[in-house]
């Protein structure tokens, strides 16, 4: 899954930088008058490098943003994570859009720039609509912690080529502290408006907390804590790589320690402290936002920015059902086709129990969990020209996720590489419990998590020409995450699931996301406790336990966001099936793909105007 890199912490959008497309050459015999009228830019070539510009401007207010897109701007900087540094950001984004309504003719635009346009305002005013909701997030969870991806942001994007990259490491730790305080206080202050997440969520902070300062140099274990054991890796790669003398890598160690000591174990220290006494405060029992005040208000609001729709509590709860009943009956069917007699009861318990659906809980079988899905990946390479005009040019890496923030039973996801492909994308697996992996629901999620479905969409976004960059770095929700669903049933058509119990596992996969409609719904606007929804859960699918008390536990702290997967793959199968109706046999299913992909994420109200627009020009052509 495609996250906000920090989360809640940066009001920031990731962004890079683009040539703004250039004025098309003009005729030779033109009068000389008219050929200095003609050269003006367009309205759509001056609005695409006020992009560039305002974009520019608005990644250089995060640091973290231009180090995770390769970039080394500020690199001894962290993001300002307090209220106002976000309410500054807002502001400007506020002048921003101001400036964009009284200095551009939006009739004078072509289409993609009307789009480029509509994207700029929307997401100013979906920002602009979350401000009342502040009190009611939860900033320190299991899933979203800002404790734990920094830390991460260190390891795995802070890259260290020269003595000075690493001074900018060591001085990043200090902002790291920084960030992590402010931080804090916005958890206090919303404590005392009694929001806090429920136990569960201190208890996985605190778990991870634990994993990142229990260690050398803070106590007397060999282990070292991360951030320690990555900082020496790095400063010995440079001595290795003549880059740096004894004397300095020494310097270099010992500053580092220096400034883990002073500043990043005083602020989680006092982070865990804080924790450890609210945790008291937070509910046993688990239940959703709806109990909050302005609760109901802060879950509507959280599922139009999810789905970008204004879809109900109410609608989205009914489509899940009708959903769940659908894909009931397919399930039933394939039970049918492998000759299995119980009922589809008796044939989850079997897919859930028999061994021959599992790796073996060794490093041995971790490892072949990680190979089998790049030779599921390696096949579906070869099959997406045959469905695909634009392929990306990004590499894709798949790893077991990091032991400091890995959680058994945890969603797989990914993390875009680079925009300029230096640093290839990255598919991630928990693996702590293998229990949790079958091997029947692994080969769908490889195509969600990499090709055709995440690293593709993100990939190609990411190298857009033909839009003001930051479109290609664009987040909706629905359309990531639908398309990556969508992708799961694409590579059915591709070929794939050639073993009818992986086709199972693609329904079980696409059930998950149905579900997901029923259950976060029923948290968050009717009042389910935790229990219900992972007993709902366990009913509908033969997802193992752990797996699911996980989900569940993840829509608790992260309202809304569930429902857009499911609903932002209808909006694509709506779309297809339209298209192919109003075309007959000038649908060309590539050309389709391309519409999708080649505009960046869009909110899917937008996405519908580009398809209606490519139908309306295959037909006059």
């Amino acid at each position: 899954m495609r996250k906000s890199l920090i989360a809640l912490a940066v009001a920031g959008f990731i962004t890079g930088c683009s040539p703004a497309p250039q004025a098309p050459s003009q005729q030779q015999d033109a009068a000389p008058n008219a050929e200095v009228v003609a050269q003006q830019p367009s309205e759509t070539e001056r609005l695409n490098q006020w992009f560039e510009d305002k974009y520019e401007q608005q990644l250089q207010q995060s640091p973290l943003q231009m180090t995770f897109l390769g970039r080394k701007d500020k690199y001894d900087q962290v993001d300002d994570t307090s209220v106002a540094a976000e309410d500054e950001q807002l502001a400007w984004l506020a002048a921003t859009v101001a400036e964009l309504k009284s200095s551009f003719d939006y009739a004078k635009l072509d289409l993609e720039a009307q789009t480029s346009y509509d994207i700029w305002v929307y997401q100013y005013e979906q920002a602009k609509q979350g401000v009342p909701f502040r009190k009611n997030a939860y900033i320190f969870t299991q899933m979203q912690g800002i404790h734990a991806m920094l830390p991460q942001i260190m390891i795995n994007f802070h890259k260290v080529d020269t003595a000075e990259d690493m001074q900018a490491y060591v001085k990043r730790i200090e902002g790291i502290s920084r960030a992590i305080s402010q931080l804090l206080q916005r958890a206090q202050d919303n404590a005392t408006h009694d929001v806090r997440p429920p136990k569960f969520a201190y208890d996985g902070v605190l778990e991870q907390i634990n994993n990142l300062i229990n260690g050398a140099p803070f106590t007397d274990k060999e282990q070292d804590i991360p951030l320690w054991s990555d900082a020496k890796g790095k400063i010995d790669s440079l001595v290795k790589a003549d880059k740096l003398s004894d004397e300095q890598a020494q310097q270099l160690t010992e500053q580092t320690r220096a400034a883990l000591q002073s500043h990043f174990l005083p602020a989680y220290t006092a982070l865990k402290q804080w924790l450890e006494q609210d945790v008291a405060k937070s509910d046993q029992i688990a239940t959703g936002v709806g109990k909050q005040t302005d609760g109901k208000a802060f879950y509507d609001y959280r599922l139009k920015v999810s789905t970008t729709t204004d879809l109900t509590a109410e609608q989205i709860h009914q489509i899940g059902l009708d959903e769940v009943a659908r894909l009931t009956k397919e399930m039933i069917a394939i039970k049918d086709k492998v000759g299995f007699t119980g009922d589809l009861k008796a044939f989850f318990k079997f897919i859930k129990d028999d061994d021959q659906f599992y790796y073996p809980d060794t490093d041995e079988g971790r490892e072949g969990y990680l190979e089998d899905s790049r030779q599921y990946l390696a096949f579906i390479n070869q099959k997406l020209p045959e469905y695909f005009g634009i392929l990306p040019k990004a590499d894709l890496i798949v790893k077991r996720v990091e032991p400091f923030r890995e959680q058994p039973g945890a969603a797989q996801h990914y993390f875009p590489g680079t925009p300029d492909g230096a640093r290839p994308g990255i598919y991630y697996a928990h693996l702590s419990d293998m229990r949790s992996m079958p091997k029947n629901e692994m080969e769908a999620i490889a195509y969600h998590e990499g090709n055709p479905g995440h690293h593709m969409q993100i990939s190609i976004a990411q190298e857009l020409t033909s839009v003001p960059t930051f479109r290609t770095q664009a987040g909706f929700t629905a359309y990531v995450e639908g398309w990556a669903l969508y992708s799961e049933l694409l590579a059915k058509e591709m070929g794939a699931y050639q073993n009818p119990y992986s086709d199972f596992g693609r329904l079980i996969t696409e059930m998950w996301r149905a579900v997901r409609l029923v259950v976060d719904t029923g948290l968050h606007s009717k009042g389910w406790t935790e229990q219900q929804a992972i007993d709902y859960f366990l009913e509908k699918t033969p997802i193992a336990e752990g797996a699911v008390i996980s989900e569940v536990r993840r829509y608790i702290v992260w309202p809304g966001q569930a429902t857009a997967y499911k609903i932002g793959m209808i909006k694509i199968l709506e779309l297809r099936a339209k298209a192919q109706q109003q075309l007959g046999d000038k649908f060309d299913i590539r050309a389709f793909h391309d519409t999708i992909l080649g505009g960046g994420a869009l909110p899917l109200n937008v996405l519908e105007k580009r398809v209606d627009n490519w139908i309306a020009s295959v037909k006059a052509s």
